[in-house]
């Protein structure tokens, strides 16, 4: 031990002078010339002294500013791979609220619900959002899944179709597993709820889904072109069982009869019009 103390002591302790460094005569130690903090420290270790390098305030000011920039780099990193398993549709990396036009009036309460996260959290509060087609169900969830991932909160917003093709090929219990992975996700939207095929199999997979996301007590958001009064009634007993969850647990809001999907439509064709008579 002896030994390493005095390897380390000298390899420190008789090191030339950089030429932004001064040695302070008051207490022997190097100083940096620009901000005169020391660049050397003093410490006794079994009763050898020894004064290895530290940063002076300088120094780490620029180490700071260095390690601030890497962790926002791999923050960003870290939101982007989520961004690509949660957002499975690439068109939904659109769907903000810096891109929201103002004509769905019911937006505001998007912006509730991201406000009260925390609490939506804990009392596994989720959303039915239900309405014509092309009224802006999808955007007013995809806004909320984005800006959640943006704070770092995992969501996964996708559809029956493709959760029923991934299951359709797997053995008993990988579904179970796969189903079970869901819930890893502190957020789960359904998009599109309703256009799925209305086979058993597919029948008893939604319901499997959204029966283990109830028991995760996990927020679940759910879109839909079937009307509140159709989920309230449904025709059997395998759609009973699903709506009865979703309603338990998600507060409907129905989204306005304007159908935005037209008239985006509609805007594209005329700006295409113009460009073809000029």
């Amino acid at each position: 031990m002896k030994k390493f103390t005095d390897e380390f002591t000298n390899q420190f302790e008789n090191r030339e002078l950089q030429r932004d460094e001064y040695l302070n005569e008051s207490d022997h130690l190097i100083y940096c010339t620009k901000c005169h903090t020391p660049r050397q420290g003093r410490y006794t270790l079994q009763g050898r002294v020894f004064m290895p390098p530290i940063r002076c305030k300088c120094q780490q000011e620029i180490y700071d500013q260095e390690e601030a920039k890497r962790k926002l780099s791999e923050k960003q990193a870290e939101i982007e791979r989520m961004k690509a398993s949660g957002l499975q549709d690439k068109s939904l990396y659109d769907y903000t609220f810096e891109k929201d036009t103002g004509i769905n009036p019911e937006m505001h309460l998007a912006h509730k619900y991201l406000e009260n996260w925390d609490d939506m959290k804990a009392r596994s509060s989720g959303l039915l959002l239900w309405g014509d087609v092309g009224t802006g169900k999808s955007f007013f969830a995809g806004c909320i899944a984005n800006a959640l991932l943006e704070k770092g909160v995992p969501v996964l917003m996708t559809n029956f179709p493709r959760i029923l093709n991934t299951l359709s090929g797997m053995h008993f219990e990988d579904r179970n597993q796969f189903i079970d992975s869901l819930n890893r996700y502190s957020l789960l939207i359904i998009d599109d709820l309703g256009i799925e095929r209305n086979s058993e199999f597919a029948l008893e997979q939604v319901f499997n889904v959204i029966d283990s996301r109830y028991r995760s007590k996990k927020p679940l958001i759910v879109t839909t072109n079937l009307t509140l009064e159709e989920l309230n009634n449904p025709a059997d007993m395998a759609h009973s069982r699903i709506y009865d969850r979703i309603l338990e647990r998600c507060a409907p809001i129905r989204i306005n009869n304007r159908n935005i999907r037209k008239d985006n439509a509609s805007a594209n064709l005329q700006e295409a019009k113009k460009i073809l008579l000029q």
